[in-house]
C-alpha cells in the first residue's frame, strides 16, 4: 500500500497493510542539535526511518488588505466583509493551476485547513486583542456570533473552491483555546459561536464525499469534544496536551473508534529513560490499535534537549508495533 491508500485504510477502520507513521516534526534548533550523530541533512532522518509522507494545504483565511483595527461593532462588520473576498487569487495556493494535476495524481493523503478556530478567527495576536475579545463574548454575544458566520461563510466558499480542483482525504479544523486546566471558553459559548458558524463548511466538505473531519486541539479541550462530535468531527489530532485529560485511551471509552485519533504519544516521555518510554508507548499504542482508526504520533514537534537516541529508539519502537 501507499500512504494514501494506507491513511484512508485506516481511517475507514479497514486492514491497512500497517498504519500510517507520519513525521512529527522538528522545533527550531532540534536538527542542529542532532548532527553530531552523523546526520547531515533532514533526508538523514528520512532515510533511516519509516515516515508515511503526508501535505497539508493551507488557506488563506485572513482579511485582505489587512485591517487597521480588528471589528468591535456590528457596524464595523462591513469592512471585515469587504476584505473576505473567497475569489480574490490571492487566497489560493501558490502556483495552484499548476499543481491541481499532480495533487489529484498523489499517493499520499492530501489535508486541507479549512478553519483556524475562535480566537484566531476573531483576530487575536496579542494581548490588548485577547482582553477586547473576552470581554465581547460576554458584553457583545450577538457581535461575535455575526463575526463568526460571516467568517464561516467565506470559508466556505473558499474551501468549495478548492475541492472543485482537487479531491482531499481530510480537513482539518483548528481549536488552539486550551490552556492546561480546560479550554478558555464554555462548551454552550463554543457551540454558539464557533460550531454553529461551522455548518455551511460543514455542508462543502459533505457534499464534496470528504470522509475524514480533523479537529486538531492544542492543551486541555476535553470538555469542546462532545460538541465537536456532534457537529460531525470524526478525527481527533489532539497536540500539546494535557496528559491525563486528553489521554487517548479514556478518549476512546468515551467515543469508541467512531472518533477515529491521530497522535496520543506523550512527546515528554522521549525526556525521559528508554524504560519509561517503552512503557509509554506500549501503553497507548497497542491497545488503539486493536481498536482501529488510529494513526500512532507523538502529540507535537520535537523539542530542543531531545536526545537522539530517545528519539531513535522510539521510532524503531514505533514501527516494529505497528509494522
Amino acid at each position: 500500500m501507499n500512504s494514501r491508500q494506507r491513511f484512508i485504510e485506516t481511517m475507514r477502520l479497514g486492514s491497512p497493510d500497517r498504519v500510517p507513521l507520519f513525521g512529527e516534526g522538528l522545533r527550531s534548533g532540534v536538527f542542529k542539535e542532532w548532527q553530531q550523530h552523523g546526520l547531515k541533512t533532514e533526508q538523514d532522518l528520512a532515510d533511516k526511518f519509516a515516515y508515511d509522507r503526508r501535505e497539508e494545504i493551507y488557506l488563506d483565511l485572513d482579511p485582505h488588505p489587512a485591517l487597521a483595527k480588528w471589528p468591535t461593532t456590528m457596524a464595523e462588520l462591513d469592512q471585515l466583509r469587504a476584505s473576505l473576498d473567497p475569489d480574490n487569487p490571492v487566497r489560493l495556493p501558490e502556483n495552484w493551476a499548476q499543481r491541481v494535476e499532480g495533487l489529484n495524481a498523489r499517493d499520499y493523503p492530501l489535508m486541507l485547513r479549512v478553519h483556524e478556530g475562535l480566537f484566531l478567527t476573531l483576530g487575536i495576536g496579542g494581548w490588548a486583542r485577547f482582553e477586547e475579545v473576552m470581554y465581547l463574548l460576554t458584553d457583545a454575544p450577538d457581535f461575535v456570533k455575526e463575526f463568526m458566520n460571516l467568517h464561516g461563510e467565506f470559508a466556505a466558499q473558499l474551501t468549495d473552491r478548492i475541492l472543485q480542483d482537487v479531491s482531499v482525504d481530510a480537513v482539518v479544523f483548528s481549536e488552539p483555546i486550551g490552556g492546561n486546566d480546560g479550554p478558555l471558553v464554555s462548551p454552550k459559548m463554543h457551540a454558539e459561536f464557533v460550531l454553529e458558524s461551522l455548518q455551511p463548511l460543514m455542508e462543502v466538505v459533505q457534499r464534496h464525499g470528504v470522509e475524514n473531519i480533523i479537529l486538531r486541539t492544542y492543551a486541555n479541550t476535553r470538555l469542546l469534544l462532545p460538541g465537536a462530535v456532534e457537529c460531525g468531527v470524526n478525527v481527533l489530532w489532539a497536540c500539546e496536551v494535557e496528559p491525563n485529560a486528553m489521554d487517548y485511551l479514556d478518549i476512546r471509552r468515551q467515543f469508541g473508534a467512531d472518533l477515529r485519533l491521530i497522535a496520543g504519544i506523550d512527546l515528554d516521555a522521549l525526556l525521559d529513560d528508554k524504560g519509561s518510554l517503552k512503557r509509554e508507548v506500549e501503553r497507548v499504542v497497542p491497545p488503539l490499535l486493536e481498536g482501529g482508526g488510529y494513526a500512532p504520533l507523538l502529540d507535537g514537534r520535537v523539542r530542543k534537549y531531545t536526545p537522539y537516541e530517545n528519539y531513535q529508539y522510539y521510532r524503531e519502537l514505533l514501527q516494529a508495533i505497528a509494522g
